[in-house]
């Protein structure tokens, strides 16, 4: 059985847990998070771990799935203002994406500001599905009104265009505990940029705990393994493996790891007639 098929099979043998239950759970509306980059055998194996430990977690489970299809795209300038403000580490920054949950229908569009005081603040509204590879009149206007109050210029909410899209497979958990928390691992991770080139990462899977605060049991698990927290934006780092070009200073870990190896990195398949960012 191949490790994928191992994460597949420890997913389905963890007890299933609705979204209402695990959102009045765990909602963690404040929370720290933290990022793996883990190898699939790896991931695997700490999967089966999880099952049969004492405390095993459980899978959000919706309409009989665990691993649930996610397809963002992410808009920048075509300087790459976004980009550029996170990869120096700027006080005042912003990421913009349209997030598609591909199994039920759904599209938000997401925005996360940071402004001087180091606040971060993020707004979530329904979107239309169609619009999800554009910017619609409305959308622009209150990106607009969001650059205004981190300190960017707001007509450059009218510069904005589909930069990037990612697609991944990914199973949410509900880790038990005195304060619950969630964890998701992201499997079948996939970039595409706006002319078509991609790549994907079969051999790796990114695991991100959500707790209230203190490392949970998922995170020691994860130290003892040998697996530590990583700085990655599936934005940011997707970009700077595609650009070489880019500064990637703020990455170098794993780009020099896992999205560098030979033995995880291959082409990406040719994008969908209906990829956004194929047509952007």
């Amino acid at each position: 059985m191949s490790p994928r098929d191992r994460a597949t099979d420890a997913l389905a043998a963890l007890p299933s847990i609705g979204l209402d239950a695990l959102t009045a759970d765990a909602a963690l509306l404040t929370r720290v998070d933290r990022k793996y980059v883990v190898p699939m055998d790896a991931a695997a194996s700490l999967l089966h771990a999880l099952h049969r430990s004492a405390d095993a977690p459980s899978a959000l489970e919706i309409a009989g799935e665990r691993e649930l299809a996610y397809r963002s795209v992410y808009f920048d300038t075509p300087d790459l203002l976004s980009f550029r403000l996170a990869a120096h580490g700027r006080r005042r920054r912003f990421k913009l994406r349209t997030r598609t949950y591909l199994d039920t229908g759904a599209a938000y569009l997401e925005m996360k500001t940071r402004g001087a005081r180091g606040l971060t603040r993020k707004e979530r509204d329904e979107y239309d599905i169609g619009a999800a590879e554009r910017l619609t009149s409305a959308a622009r206007d209150d990106v607009a009104e969001a650059f205004g109050a981190i300190g960017v210029a707001p007509a450059r909410a009218d510069d904005l265009d589909a930069r990037l899209q990612t697609r991944y497979r990914r199973a949410t958990l509900l880790l038990p505990g005195v304060i619950p928390s969630r964890a998701t691992v992201d499997l079948d991770l996939e970039w595409v940029d706006a002319d078509g080139a991609g790549f994907t990462l079969p051999r790796f899977a990114i695991v991100e705990t959500k707790s209230p605060g203190q490392a949970g049991a998922l995170d020691r698990a994860l130290w003892r393994a040998g697996h530590r927290p990583q700085r990655v934006s599936k934005y940011a780092t997707g970009m700077a493996a595609l650009r070489p070009d880019l500064p990637r200073n703020r990455w170098t870990r794993v780009l020099s790891g896992p999205f560098a190896s030979p033995a995880s990195l291959s082409p990406s398949r040719p994008a969908r007639k209906d990829t956004p960012c194929a047509a952007a």
